[in-house]
Order: C-alpha cells, then sequence, then structure tokens
C-alpha cells in the first residue's frame, strides 16, 4: 500500500533562509559531486569542505557511502533502488541547504534523470552539478576499495561502470578532471565559482 500524505500540511517556521542566510553571513547551495566509483568525488568533497571551513563558511559533506550505512542501509542497487537512494538524498540535501549550509552531495548517481530530479527541487542557482571526470581504466586502476575486483570476479553485481550503466552530465555547471588536474588547483577552482556567484557572502 502507498503511504497517503493528503493529510499532512507543510507547516511553516518562523525563521526562513533568508535569516539563516544573514545569521551565518554567507548563502547556502547544494555541490553535487558525481562520477564513476573511483573518480575521487569524496575525496575533493571533504577537500572543499575543510576549504570553506577555513573561510568559516558552514558545510557538510553527505558521502554515499556512509548514507547507505543510515538512512539508505535499507537499499540495494537495482535501477529502483538506486533512484530512491538519490531522491532521499536530495530530500536531506534540500533540508540542509534550507538550514543555511553548503551541501557537498559525493555519489555515483548514475542516472541523468535521477539528477534533474533533484535539481527541480531547488532554485536556480541553488543546485551545483560537477562531473567529477575519470576514464573507467584509471578508475579500476586506482580502486581504493577494492570494488572493481570484486565486480570483476563476479562477488558485486549491477556494479556501475561495468555491468550497470554511468549516464555522465551533458551540460554539467564544472568539470573536474581528476585524471588531469591536481586536487588543490580543483579546489581553487570551484571556489572560485562560488565567489563568483557572491554564494560565499551575504
Amino acid at each position: 500500500m502507498q503511504p497517503d500524505a493528503s493529510n499532512t500540511v507543510w507547516h511553516k517556521t518562523s525563521l526562513n533562509i533568508s535569516d539563516r542566510h544573514a545569521l551565518n553571513c554567507h548563502r547556502s547551495c547544494v555541490l553535487w559531486f558525481t562520477g564513476l566509483s573511483g573518480a575521487g568525488k569524496s575525496t575533493l568533497a571533504t577537500a572543499v569542505e575543510r576549504k570553506l571551513y577555513a573561510q568559516r563558511i558552514r558545510s557538510y559533506v553527505l558521502d554515499g557511502d556512509n548514507i547507505r550505512q543510515g538512512l539508505n542501509k535499507n537499499l540495494g542497487f537495482a535501477p529502483e533502488d538506486r533512484t530512491e537512494n538519490i531522491r532521499r538524498i536530495g530530500e536531506v540535501s534540500k533540508l540542509l541547504s534550507d538550514a543555511g549550509l553548503f551541501v557537498l552531495v559525493a555519489c555515483i548517481s548514475p542516472y541523468k534523470a535521477d539528477r534533474d530530479s533533484v535539481r527541480s527541487m531547488f532554485r536556480e542557482g541553488e543546485y551545483i552539478e560537477i562531473y567529477v571526470k575519470c576514464s573507467i581504466e584509471e578508475c579500476e586502476r586506482r580502486d581504493p576499495k577494492g570494488l572493481y575486483k570484486k565486480a570483476r570476479s563476479g562477488e558485486i553485481s549491477n556494479f556501475t561502470g561495468l555491468t550497470s550503466p554511468y549516464e555522465s552530465p551533458i551540460n554539467p555547471d564544472l568539470i573536474m578532471d581528476t585524471e588531469k588536474r591536481s586536487l588543490a588547483a580543483m579546489v581553487d577552482t570551484i571556489i572560485q565559482y562560488l565567489e563568483e556567484r557572491e554564494l560565499l557572502c551575504t
């Protein structure tokens, strides 16, 4: 039986996002890092978080693996589970952004439709899609978690890039090629992007 939300009503709070921006002295948004396993999403997201912290910017990283150990631990990796995984992460991201934080989501999020659905939750400029680009060959060479090896041996099914598709972003806001650029250079590019859009101040 499908859940029925027809008898619920949105409760308005006494504070709004502008109030929280004023308190923080900076705006908020979602930085959505998408790419293959091993591309460097989590590494880049946490490095950006550290840079924001140094500038006294409130932020939080939502890592795909971490989310699956709690909120989404009941989900598998079938297409419908992947879609629900991204929907839930999108909803949490929206709440944290509304609370005034920069939300850095590091999640494979392989399907374009799911990423577009999350983007539709936000106002223009509040969702920044960052394609963490890396060839499947390099990701498999790195294999930081040993997952490609397990997928090749048949221990893991529905593995993105090998036995499950990854739909690369068509028009991302930023492309970070981790095979060609240093971590520091990519962090600086993202911070500059945020500065140019006046998101780091009110």
